[in-house]
């Protein structure tokens, strides 16, 4: 079993942020499992998207993988997966193949081991490479950026029962 992560506490927002992306994840997992209309899935993914993801998105690329090195490869990694998940995005948005499962599965995917990585390996990094003051200076950052509104999302696919 794996020991729980001890998070910085200027980085405790963005792990939030992971928590419901994962429940997205899950989301998606459960809507394809119950077999529910693609359209109704990606009308959630494109609403999530675009009112939490690309924000959290643009926080770290703007606001926190800039306390790293331009070359640090962990850095380099994440950056690297937020293009590669909203390439997935953007295909499924586009409506190109009608939406496929196959693009809703990689998407899926392809955020949860984001998020992943992010939670065990770059943010456990920039904890150990980062000055207390560093790790103080960016928890003010993210506080200051920081928004994570109330979901608005009445077609609750994902339950058995919807």
């Amino acid at each position: 079993m794996q020991k729980p992560l001890k998070r910085h506490e200027a980085l405790v927002p963005l792990s939030r942020d992971h928590h419901f992306g994962l429940l997205l994840v899950w989301k998606i997992r459960q809507g394809l499992a119950f077999e529910v209309s693609l359209s109704r899935i990606c009308n959630y993914l494109i609403y999530y998207v675009e009112h939490h993801l690309l924000p959290h998105f643009q926080l770290e690329e703007l606001g926190v993988f800039p306390f790293l090195d331009e070359k640090d490869e962990l850095r380099q990694e994440a950056e690297e997966q937020h293009e590669v998940i909203l390439g997935i995005f953007e295909t499924i948005k586009s409506g190109e193949e009608e939406h496929s499962a196959n693009h809703l599965y990689q998407f899926a995917g392809s955020l949860e081991a984001h998020i992943r990585f992010e939670e065990r390996i770059l943010f456990e990094h920039m904890q150990d490479v980062l000055s207390p003051d560093d790790m103080q200076r960016l928890g003010e950052k993210i506080s200051e950026s920081h928004r994570f509104g109330d979901e608005i999302w009445e077609d609750e696919f994902w339950k058995k029962d919807n």
